[in-house]
């Protein structure tokens, strides 16, 4: 306890908001984020994924992204956001294969000076929820980094990491392939979705928490506390 009073996210909030000269940022830093002690239920939390042309947070650019809210345990299709982004520099072939984005689709998104500042106010107070969430974060830093030069916080939920630490809690034996979105969720029996769409990836993603919360948590009594990576 004394560990998360010193070093908790809201704590690192309530730094980089003093000594950033950004407006942008000083807008999504003022919002505390939700006390780890609160009942998962109560938080609203924010299921982010990411296509981008490689995963080099220097040199590869993301090219879309997509969100949906989780509000009250229940996902909020209503909140589903597609954005492309511009990614100002050509695309290798072997990303256009992966998520099907071509150079001449991209050209009608949106710059990232403009897309990021959008992004921000919606996770400003929340929760992100991602599937290997180090790829979303490291972007994200980078391009806080880049335009605004202070660093990216956010409370985190990562779905790999939850269910690494499910099946090492049983002694189970897994390969790295077995901790593939879609393949939890096909272990879950749960319908298969287009993969690298970066909408239906959160979507995915989201379903597959509360799938996870249903298992861990069978009365839904957690607290955030307990799915912070």
């Amino acid at each position: 306890m004394i560990f998360s009073s010193f070093f908790g996210k809201n704590n690192i909030r309530r730094k980089l908001l003093k000594h950033t000269h950004s407006q942008v940022m000083r807008e999504y830093l003022q919002t505390p984020f939700p006390s780890n002690k609160q009942l998962l239920n109560d938080v609203n939390i924010v299921s982010l994924d990411f296509e981008t042309t490689g995963l080099d947070i220097h040199k590869d650019r993301v090219v879309s992204f997509g969100l949906v809210n989780i509000i009250e345990l229940g996902v909020d299709l209503s909140s589903s956001c597609h954005q492309l982004v511009k990614p100002n520099q050509s695309i290798p072939e072997s990303s256009i294969v992966i998520h099907q984005l071509t150079d001449n689709q991209l050209e009608n998104g949106s710059d990232l000076d403009l897309v990021l500042p959008e992004l921000l106010k919606k996770l400003s107070g929340k929760v992100m929820l991602a599937h290997n969430a180090k790829v979303e974060l490291g972007f994200i830093n980078t391009m806080c980094q880049k335009l605004y030069d202070t660093d990216f916080v956010i409370p985190v939920i990562d779905t790999q990491y939850l269910a690494r630490r499910s099946l090492e809690r049983q002694n189970q034996a897994y390969k790295s392939n077995d901790l593939r979105l879609f393949n939890l969720r096909k272990s879950l029996n749960m319908p298969s979705y287009k993969a690298h769409n970066a909408l239906m990836d959160a979507v995915a993603t989201a379903e597959l928490f509360l799938a996870m919360v249903s298992k861990i948590s069978p009365k839904y009594d957690a607290r955030l506390s307990d799915f912070l990576s």
